[in-house]
């Protein structure tokens, strides 16, 4: 009652549910669940109870089936004694009824052994005058045969007799006087049927038809090896027979010769391999003698080659090479295809002659270097040009005369070489045009004024020209700079590059070609090298260039350090702030001087010109270092430097001219 007062005091809203219906709703809702839930209890255990009254009655009906099989097993029992019994019985039977059997036929089989043994005897001796005349027929035959050269009927006869009569495949250690006898003619007979196709396989003039018709005679006679060899002692006489007549005209076809060679050689080769395979089939004896009679013309081939090629050093040996070791190492390729591996034995006869060509031809690119300068004498390093720019452009002449005959140099020898050649030789032809531009840079030096680490004999060698002006001098560093960091990379690069793509087109096999990759870190080996050549000249130019600034004529060094020990001397300024001595002043002068004449003569090669007066500032100081005399005054204890002469020294403004 309080709760329903206690609800009245209070404003009732639709929104809120009383507490006395939430009671109402859990109190229905528990009285739900608990009914359901007795009811699934009711319903499993009738479910229980019907299952216990099924398990009753199967248990039952399956005691009743034991009863029965027991009954039946019983049953079978018996039935077994009695099978047994029965077969007692019929065995006594069978065993009586075969004992007069047996008598019956002991009494008629000697009445028919008698009739046989007198038929048998009748027939052993029509039979053997039957064969002994059939034996005198095949022998007659045969003679026939053999003297009228009837190979292919004499064949079948042989192989015929023989499946007719078996002794004559015999040992002959348990045949009869008679049989041996008879065996001997055959022997006999075949073996001058042996000698007949012998004979036609060493005929020079026989056909393909005929030789492969006479070795298949061999191989059904039993002389299979014999016949192997005759036919690599055919296909190597008419191989003889090629090369001969075509030796005539090798001194007509300088560079292709060889091709056609190879051509000829291992188009033989691969006809031999068909032949022996369809003749003999392919087992491995006779690919065996197949590898060492073409590993013996191959040899003899190269042989020819060297002894017919042009002069080694000339182009077309070069070139004549190459396209020899790209056709050979073609055919060996194909070659593969049929169980043949030469690549190796080939590169391994080869590479001497072809490096030897190579070789021959790198040295005669360096005459052809030496001769440059002989040709541009008069042209380029004439005395009439009145200035520094007229000089430049003399000089630029001789650049681009002397840049471009180097390069034709190089052209000429990379144009020989086929895609396979750079492939197997690509390391040495690197090395080779390495020496070619160090002979190359060795001539530019010689161009060059003479430094003091220059030895008196290569003051007596014949000097042609010489290049005395700063014009010419830079024209022969921009040159050789040109050459080296632009034109001869670009012509490698272009050559690799492109044999590398023909290359892969022009060849299948992995084993035959033992690619020479260019990589990058190669290239970029092979550049630092020519560069290496080039600081060559480089420094002795800026070697030179600084010697012949630093002592005059006489041979009197224009530097003396006593100069900054003593006040007395025109060439110094004593100030507060000292400038750097008059030789300073002067070589800062020269320098820029340089510099001018390098923009006109260098124009767009700011690279070289940068490095060029860095590398001619190195050298003053790498002198001043090493030039012990100069020091000495310093540390002679006894005179005393000024305040003014150490400035004067090693003023940090002198850096800054300098």
């Amino acid at each position: 009652m309080e709760s329903s007062e206690e609800e009245d005091d209070f404003p009732t809203h639709e929104w809120i549910t009383p507490q006395s219906s939430i009671t109402a709703i859990h109190q229905s809702d528990t009285e739900k669940g608990v009914r359901k839930i007795c009811t699934e209890l009711l319903d499993l255990k009738d479910a229980v109870e019907n299952l216990c009254g099924n398990m009753q009655s199967k248990y039952l009906a399956f005691l009743r089936l034991s009863e029965e099989v027991i009954e039946i097993e019983q049953e079978i029992i018996e039935l077994q004694k009695h099978v047994s019994a029965q077969g007692i019985l019929v065995q006594d039977l069978m065993s009586g009824v075969c004992r007069e059997l047996e008598v019956w036929h002991k009494c008629n089989s000697e009445a028919v052994s008698t009739e046989e043994n007198i038929q048998a005897s009748k027939a052993d001796f029509s039979s053997t005058s039957e064969s002994e005349d059939i034996k005198i027929n095949f022998l007659e035959t045969m003679d026939v045969f053999l003297a009228e050269h009837k190979v292919e009927e004499a064949l079948l006869a042989f192989d015929a007799e023989e499946k007719r009569c078996a002794e004559l495949n015999d040992s002959g250690e348990n045949s009869s006087d008679e049989i041996s006898a008879y065996k001997a003619d055959f022997l006999k007979r075949k073996g001058m049927l042996v000698d007949q196709l012998v004979e036609i396989s060493e005929q020079s003039s026989v056909s393909n038809g005929e030789l492969n018709k006479a070795l298949s005679g061999l191989v059904k006679l039993g002389k299979g090896s014999l016949g192997h060899q005759l036919l690599l002692k055919a296909y190597g006489s008419r191989l003889q027979k090629k090369i001969e007549a075509f030796l005539p005209l090798c001194s007509i076809y300088l560079e292709t010769y060889s091709a056609t060679l190879s051509q000829i050689v291992f188009s033989t080769i691969s006809l031999a391999k068909k032949e022996s395979v369809l003749i003999f089939g392919d087992a491995p004896s006779y690919t065996n003698r197949i590898v060492q009679w073409a590993e013996c013309e191959i040899e003899a081939f190269i042989h020819i080659v060297k002894e017919n090629a042009p002069p080694s050093e000339t182009a077309s040996a070069l070139r004549s090479a190459s396209i020899c070791l790209q056709a050979s190492l073609s055919h060996c390729s194909f070659l593969e295809s049929q169980g043949l591996k030469f690549s190796k034995l080939l590169m391994v006869l080869f590479r001497p002659y072809l490096e030897e060509v190579l070789d021959m031809n790198i040295r005669r690119a360096k005459k052809r270097v030496l001769d440059l300068a002989r040709d541009d004498d008069t042209m380029f390093f004439s005395s009439e040009t009145g200035s520094p720019l007229s000089a430049a452009a003399s000089s630029n002449i001789m650049l681009n005369s002397t840049g471009k005959k180097f390069m034709c140099i190089v052209e000429d020898i990379l144009e020989q070489l086929t895609p396979l050649a750079v492939s197997h030789f690509g390391g040495t032809i690197l090395h080779k045009l390495l020496q070619l531009f160090d002979k190359y840079v060795e001539t530019l030096i010689k161009a060059l004024p003479p430094s003091e680490d220059d030895t008196p004999i290569e003051h007596k060698e014949i000097i042609h020209f010489r290049a005395e002006t700063d014009a010419q001098q830079l024209a022969l560093l921009g040159t050789a700079f040109t050459v080296a960091d632009e034109l001869l990379p670009m012509a490698v690069s272009r050559t690799f590059t492109v044999q590398a793509d023909n290359n892969e087109g022009s060849s299948g096999s992995s084993e035959s070609i033992g690619s020479f990759a260019l990589s990058t870190i190669e290239f970029k080996d092979w550049r630092r090298h020519l560069q290496h050549s080039l600081d060559k000249l480089r420094d002795h130019f800026c070697l030179q260039y600084i010697l012949t600034f630093i002592y005059s004529r006489e041979g009197n060094a224009r530097l003396d350090a006593r100069m900054y020990l003593e006040g007395k001397e025109d060439d110094l300024f004593w100030e507060s702030d000292p400038l750097p001595s008059l030789p300073f002043q002067a070589l800062f002068g020269r320098l820029q001087q340089l510099a001018s004449v390098a923009g006109d003569v260098l124009l767009g090669k700011e690279k070289i010109q940068k490095i060029l007066l860095s590398r001619l500032t190195e050298t003053v100081v790498m002198w001043i270092s090493n030039e012990q005399e100069f020091w000495d005054v310093f540390e002679d204890k006894s005179v005393q430097l000024e305040r003014f002469g150490l400035q004067q020294a090693f003023n940090p403004r002198y850096a800054l001219y300098s």
